[in-house]
């Protein structure tokens, strides 16, 4: 179950990031007063799950899987939603990274 927990922490990394990138975007106002209001929310929701997670998985192992899947899904939200690009070396480490996560779960 910690695990799921861990996996979830991670999911809002890249929504927090996403709140970042949307309000780092829109024209000052209340549009982006809600942007940041939901950063900072998903922020707080992404360290109680991780503290949560780390209460039966390593802080050593938990951590980097936590920034792992949080980087992985603010890459991929970066080329989908903002039009980053998506070159060869880019996907090579980011399949490297992935590959990293996985390790560290196996172990």
């Amino acid at each position: 179950m910690d695990w799921i927990i861990l996996l979830l922490a991670g999911c809002c990394e890249c929504g927090f990031t996403f709140c970042l990138g949307k309000a780092k975007t829109c024209p000052p106002g209340l549009e982006q007063t809600l942007w940041y209001v939901g950063f900072g929310a998903v922020s707080l929701l992404s360290m109680a799950l991780l503290a949560k997670a780390t209460k039966t998985i390593p802080v050593g192992t938990a951590y980097p899987v936590w920034t792992g899947i949080g980087a992985v899904g603010t890459v991929l939200v970066g080329t989908l939603v903002f039009g980053e690009p998506a070159g060869f070396w880019r996907l090579f480490f980011i399949f490297t990274l992935i590959a990293s996560i996985i390790g560290l779960k196996v172990l």
